[in-house]
């Protein structure tokens, strides 16, 4: 996930932060660019993670190439670099960089993707003309970003609702926008794109399965007083490491209901350049 300057990325590549990256996949994270894609095109995947997303582009592009970009010194490459050997992708190469100045020409890639990404940087208009600039005329910028103030649940667990006002807190003295799919098209405007060449969708991500419940609870359960949103929401005063112990129990409550049921929404941006 990319990290630039004036924001700081939020959850990190704790375990519990790779646990759930690398379960996305181009189906499950991009199912609304796939019908956009041709074999031989290149494509940026910027803040590609563990690489997942990464690698299942490559797949859909045999003919073309595909370049994962993470931010300088991070670890998370070497997952991304292993994940591609052990499925046998060639097509693809990672790299590191700022999303908002991405070391690239101008008009180099014919797609250039982010998921999950906007959301953190301190500046996504600059981010998304950074992505613009990049592009080939007549290519695509794809975008999906999470909206945490649409997200819903059931049942309503004591303890979830303040999660998710220190969550959006956390975020935003980070710098970032938690709410950033309900201003991806605005953002887009803003950096250039016409009315006329953005189509906008939205997708979801839902958990209700005894199996789903567990991973998801849990996975929120140890980034809730593991990773680097817990350090970010204590040294901005948004809790106290009790308070973050009763965050976990309430996800951990949540996962353990029969009837629980979770649901994110994601904004979905392609625009043509």
């Amino acid at each position: 996930m990319s990290e630039s300057k004036g924001a700081t990325y939020t959850h990190g590549h704790h375990e519990s932060v790779l646990r759930s990256h690398s379960w996305r996949t181009a189906k499950n994270s991009a199912a609304y660019l796939i019908p956009y894609l041709k074999p031989d095109m290149t494509l940026l995947d910027i803040g590609c993670g563990p690489g997942t997303i990464t690698a299942d582009f490559a797949a859909l592009l045999p003919q073309g190439h595909v370049t994962g970009l993470e931010v300088p010194n991070s670890d998370v490459l070497d997952k991304a670099r292993a994940n591609a050997a052990e499925r046998g992708v060639t097509n693809i190469t990672f790299t590191t960089g700022n999303a908002l100045a991405l070391p690239f020409p101008n008009d180099t890639f014919d797609v250039v993707h982010a998921h999950q990404v906007l959301q953190h940087v301190g500046d996504p208009i600059q981010m998304l003309k950074e992505m613009r600039r990049v592009t080939k005329p007549g290519g695509i910028v794809a975008a999906r970003e999470a909206d945490f103030s649409g997200m819903t649940w059931y049942p309503e667990v004591e303890g979830l609702e303040d999660w998710r006002v220190g969550y959006l807190k956390t975020a935003r003295a980070n710098g970032g926008e938690p709410d950033a799919g309900r201003r991806l098209h605005v953002w887009a405007k803003a950096a250039g794109f016409s009315r006329e060449s953005i189509t906008l969708s939205v997708g979801t991500w839902c958990y209700y399965t005894p199996e789903e419940r567990a991973w998801w609870s849990g996975l929120w359960a140890d980034r809730s007083v593991s990773s680097n949103y817990a350090s970010s929401a204590i040294q901005h005063g948004v809790y106290t490491q009790e308070g973050l112990q009763r965050v976990s129990e309430a996800w951990r409550k949540w996962g353990a209901e029969e009837d629980g049921w979770f649901t994110l929404i994601h904004g979905e941006l392609v625009a043509r350049v």
